[in-house]
């Protein structure tokens, strides 16, 4: 689960990290009054969207007093901000943080996520703060200094001072950025955070080292844990059919391709997704149904797909274990056929394992027009060429 910069910032301060004073404005107004309540100093407004590039895209300004305060507030709020991960439908700017402003001396960039390779966790921190860390990866990996963290032990304070000192640190801010990086630390672990990304980080004139921005995901698997984070979700930031798909506990993720994928099984989903990119297409979605592909779901799983108007065709790749194909094969079938649902694009079938014959003969014995799949690659061509209209 994704949250807002503020609500991040909020979540960080109860941790002891260090930020600039500052809080949320949901209308021009509210944005003048705290600027004001702020000092009526230099302040920045800044778009709240769950996206990086804000200030690319006009989403981030600073401005003195609380009358400039307000007028950048009305220019941004109910924008549509386009940014390189919002795509370029944009996002609608809702809400800002308005914040105080910080004297900066030197921008850093400082996250912490899983290195799965290492199954660590891995605390990141570079001199080239300001700047998307996949460029910093891409051009100079060198200038990212990286601490694998045994989670069995947490993070020492010599491992934030070896950070500190990549950093070219000293003195009091090397002291500060020690005790920042240990509060970051703390912060991640008992959120349950897969990624915890200040940047920039800063060092201010005064020696203060400062969390400029903050991002921060969360493990779905663990908000049951985090009923206080879990109330940070905006359901306006988030896919209409992921939304709907978690309803259903069913794990889907929107792509950009124009074919539809209903799988049992994240691995086989992955390996879908492949054999269709292989067949000169590209997966519109990953959705794992699940262990259990009744009629149920997947009649949800279609609803789902088909809230994309990107789909042009749909294929169910269903393996038959514990539940034998044969039943799966008139799950579909009930699903399809249901009154209610009404799916207008081809539909490409391959099921595997028990009883996997009596299943095709069923789907191709059936009212309803499937294509049936004899293998994965039959299957990936098959749906590839609907999809084009070729079949």
């Amino acid at each position: 689960m994704k949250i807002h910069e503020y609500q991040g910032k909020e979540i960080l301060r109860k941790f002891g990290v260090a930020l600039p004073e500052g809080r949320v404005a949901f209308t021009p107004d509210e944005a003048e009054q705290i600027a004001s309540e702020l000092g009526g100093g230099t302040v920045v407004v800044k778009a709240q969207i769950h996206a990086g590039g804000r200030g690319k895209g006009g989403g981030v300004k600073v401005v003195k007093g609380a009358d400039e305060a307000r007028k950048a507030a009305d220019s941004i709020l109910g924008m549509q901000l386009v940014t390189h991960q919002t795509g370029p439908e944009g996002r609608e700017v809702k809400r800002l943080l308005v914040e105080q402003g910080v004297d900066i001396k030197q921008e850093f960039y400082a996250g912490l996520t899983l290195d799965r390779e290492k199954v660590r966790d891995t605390f990141m921190v570079s001199t080239e703060g300001g700047v998307e860390i996949e460029k910093v990866a891409a051009e100079t990996p060198d200038k990212i200094i990286k601490e694998s963290i045994d989670a069995s032990f947490g993070m020492f304070p010599y491992q934030a001072r070896r950070l500190a000192f990549a950093l070219g640190l000293e003195g009091i801010a090397m002291r500060k950025a020690t005790a920042f990086f240990l509060a970051l630390y703390k912060a991640y672990k008992e959120t349950d955070a897969t990624i915890a990304e200040i940047n920039p980080l800063v060092l201010t004139d005064d020696g203060d080292i400062i969390a400029l921005d903050a991002k921060m995901n969360f493990d779905d698997n663990a908000l049951f844990r985090h009923k206080d984070i879990l109330e940070y979700r905006d359901l306006d930031e988030e896919d209409l059919a992921e939304i709907e798909a978690s309803k259903y506990d069913l794990n889907y993720i929107k792509l950009d391709g124009n074919v539809g994928c209903m799988v049992n099984g994240a691995g086989l989903a992955m390996a879908t997704m492949d054999i269709i990119k292989l067949s000169g297409s590209e997966p519109a979605n990953f959705l794992d149904v699940g262990g259990v592909a009744n009629a149920e779901t997947v009649k949800n799983g279609f609803k789902i797909i088909l809230l994309d108007p990107n789909v042009k065709a749909v294929l169910i790749n269903i393996f038959g274990g514990i539940v034998r194909c044969d039943r799966i094969a008139q799950g579909v079938i009930d699903a399809l056929s249901d009154k209610d649902m009404q799916v207008n694009v081809p539909v490409v079938v391959r099921m595997a394992g028990t009883n996997s014959d009596q299943a095709a003969q069923m789907l191709e014995d059936s009212p309803l027009s499937f294509i049936v799949g004899k293998n994965l690659k039959d299957a990936a061509e098959k749906v590839v060429a609907a999809a084009e209209g070729v079949a």
